[in-house]
């Protein structure tokens, strides 16, 4: 006798509490086979594909595209079990009790297993393989509520959009805008942020814009009412990666007492050495090295020397931990918000290996592909923010880390070099630690330590 059993939306790892949908990859009535992914949902940390530990026919979905579940809630149901026909087992591999589960859907990042092509089975044998009524599943599953009859759409505008982001979804209901009616400019005509925000300046500078089907959105009821409620103006929910974002910066300022020191570098030399590096070789060289991976590699130098910065501190034992390896996280900023990916063992890679796995992570981060392995585990952060154009900032610790190097933009400036007034490249460096893992002299020597490796890149032979 078949078993309809239900699976629920698993625990991600890192404290996730929560994912969005953002798309259904199985219909009800099709047949997926254990491990076959069948929903993508977006984290606070990445998109990730969830793979079903059952092999059977889909009976139920819950959720729609752009829902937001909490961990534990249920996903879908599966008919687990051999029917008219032999539903699943070839599929599967399992005989007629069939209920087994692969066990690997707590992992966040999808099993691997190659997709099964996709089988539809007919709605009265779906039925027929739910058995008897008088007999109980062995999971019990409720029914989902109907959902409210949707607002008529117009004929000329329905059939499906496409928009991945639920990001986008949100900011086009904000605003009331019809995603049917744009074109997207990504791939395969993806619709963008940038499409909808060029929507909304557009329909406020009087363009015609044809009229949206509203979507009401209204706060769960389970919330009380903030304080200022009665406060005018526009509200956006500090949900996904901006509110995973805002917990920890919070968190780190509450925990941590932070402290910030900062020089100024005259960067000529380096820039003249990275030209250099990328001038050699020819047609046959390697991939050019960025001022970035160049950076890095002069941070793993300097943790090498101090090695009180790439620690942590376990508050509940009262200790601080110094950690053996380098994950070298870097600042990336996404339509998603502002993300940290990790290069794993930074200490033992070089300007070039570093370089590329930058690069690899960043392109990742651009079209949202990063996995939560990628965005977890540093050990020190490497923020580059003078790509906005700005000199300085005293960076906020990423939690639970112990301190950040910030670089700011390396502009000409005047300069004494050499006992003369000159025009070279400047950059400011700023450091920002934890006072528990060590004092002013150990950040202060880390910091001059990378001032110096900045203005003679020569220094960096003495640790390769």
């Amino acid at each position: 006798m078949p078993q309809v059993l239900e699976f629920k939306l698993p625990d991600l790892g890192e404290g996730l509490t929560e994912a969005e949908i953002v798309r259904w990859l199985v219909e009800v009535g099709d047949v997926v086979a254990i491990d076959q992914p069948v929903v993508e949902v977006e984290t606070a940390k990445a998109m990730v594909e969830v793979p079903c530990p059952y092999g059977g026919v889909v009976t139920a979905r819950f959720g729609e595209e752009g829902t937001e579940l909490p961990v534990g809630s249920p996903l879908l149901t599966v008919a687990v079990g051999s029917t008219e026909g032999d539903l699943l087992g070839d599929l599967s591999g399992k005989g007629a009790d069939g209920a087994e589960s692969s066990g690997n859907v707590l992992v966040g990042y999808g099993t691997g297993a190659p997709a099964a092509r996709r089988r539809r089975v007919r709605p009265e044998a779906i039925s027929a393989a739910a058995g008897p009524v008088a007999e109980p599943a062995p999971v019990p599953v409720m029914a989902p509520a109907p959902d409210p009859a949707p607002a008529p759409v117009p004929d000329e505008v329905s059939g499906p959009v496409a928009v991945v982001s639920p990001l986008v979804r949100r900011l086009a209901r904000q605003h009331d805008l019809d995603l049917r009616q744009l074109t997207g400019s990504g791939r395969d005509g993806l619709i963008l942020r940038a499409d909808v925000e060029s929507a909304i300046r557009a329909a406020a500078n009087g363009t015609v814009v044809a009229p949206s089907v509203p979507v009401p959105v209204s706060p769960p009821a389970s919330r009380p009412a903030p304080v200022s409620a009665s406060v005018a103006g526009e509200r956006i929910p500090l949900r996904g990666v901006r509110g995973a974002v805002a917990d920890k910066l919070a968190r780190s300022r509450r925990e941590i007492p932070d402290a910030t020191c900062w020089v100024d570098a005259d960067a000529t030399e380096l820039m003249a050495a990275r030209a250099a590096m990328n001038g050699a070789g020819g047609p046959t060289a390697g991939p050019k090295v960025s001022v970035l991976a160049l950076l890095a590699r002069i941070c793993t130098a300097a943790l090498a020397r101090f090695p009180e910065l790439n620690s942590m501190v376990d508050l509940e034992a009262r200790e601080i931990v110094r950690l053996p390896a380098v994950h070298l996280g870097f600042a990336a900023q996404t339509e998603r918000g502002l993300v940290v990916p990790v290069v794993r063992d930074a200490q033992s890679r070089s300007a070039e290996s570093i370089g590329a796995e930058i690069g690899r992570l960043t392109e990742a981060a651009r079209t949202g592909t990063l996995t939560p392995a990628e965005l977890t585990g540093g050990t020190f952060t490497l923020n580059n923010y003078g790509v906005f154009g700005v000199d300085g900032s005293t960076p906020i610790i990423n939690h639970p880390e112990a301190a950040m190097l910030g670089v700011g933009r390396i502009v000409p400036k005047p300069w004494v070099h050499r006992g003369e007034l000159a025009v070279r490249q400047v950059v400011q460096l700023s450091l920002t630690f934890d006072h528990r893992v060590c004092d002013g002299g150990t950040a202060g020597g880390f910091l001059r330590y990378v001032a110096d490796c900045v203005e003679q890149p020569a220094l960096l032979l003495r640790t390769l």
